[in-house]
């Protein structure tokens, strides 16, 4: 499988001729993510994880092209796309399904708390393939599964460093990359990932920075 990381915490998987993408949002080169596309999957309504008129002129350009979403995120792609409405499906914790190919699990419930006083939004974590587990603004383990490759959320205005690393340490996974990365400099950035490398490494995980379009096999 061929990962590329895009700006901020968007993510393509590649495999087979099969193209699934997670969270194009407006940070991200969505048009770029989304060129060819099978299937998308979007973990909450925020526009940095949700870039709505990318995604609509996508299900036009690409007639065979699915999403996968929380119901209001589903909802106003149906309002913006009608005539795509049998292609806009919603997910949900606990939802198992196939888009494009990979197998899909979801996990999560709802976006972390920013503050008390902003109404917390559905968010859908997904595990891909039983390898590869997208969060989205979570920091939720996923249950009863063992993830290979974890996109990590590095920074959020509703996390800290210590979070993140309990999150890895957590999780376990084999691999790691970062994601949600938008927010930081270049300083405040390698000042986070050294945590997560060091304290993940002593518990097998071993982290890896991926710049804005580059690709990996997993």
């Amino acid at each position: 499988m061929l990962l590329t990381k895009f700006s901020h915490a968007c993510i393509r998987l590649e495999q087979d001729g099969r193209v699934l993408v997670l969270d194009p949002g407006v940070f991200s080169e969505s048009a770029t993510a989304l060129d060819g596309a099978h299937a998308v999957l979007i973990t909450h309504e925020h526009a940095d994880h949700y870039d709505g008129d990318a995604l609509t002129k996508a299900l036009t350009a690409i007639p065979e092209l699915s999403i996968h979403a929380p119901t209001g995120v589903a909802r106003d792609l149906r309002v913006r796309a009608p005539e795509a409405a049998e292609r806009i499906l919603d997910a949900a914790p606990g939802d198992s399904f196939t888009a494009a190919g990979f197998a899909i699990q979801c996990f999560g419930g709802q976006h972390a708390l920013i503050h008390p006083s902003i109404p917390v939004v559905a968010n859908v974590g997904y595990l891909i393939d039983d390898d590869v587990y997208h969060p989205g603004d979570s920091l939720i383990v996923p249950d009863g599964v063992s993830v290979g490759t974890l996109l990590v959320p590095v920074h959020a205005p509703w996390s800290k460093v210590s979070e993140v690393v309990d999150f890895v340490v957590s999780v376990r996974a084999p691999h790691a990359f970062q994601i949600h990365d938008g927010l930081l400099n270049e300083q405040g950035l390698a000042f986070t990932e050294s945590h997560i490398a060091r304290i993940g490494g002593l518990h097998g995980v071993q982290f890896r920075h991926l710049n804005a379009g580059q690709s990996v096999e997993i």
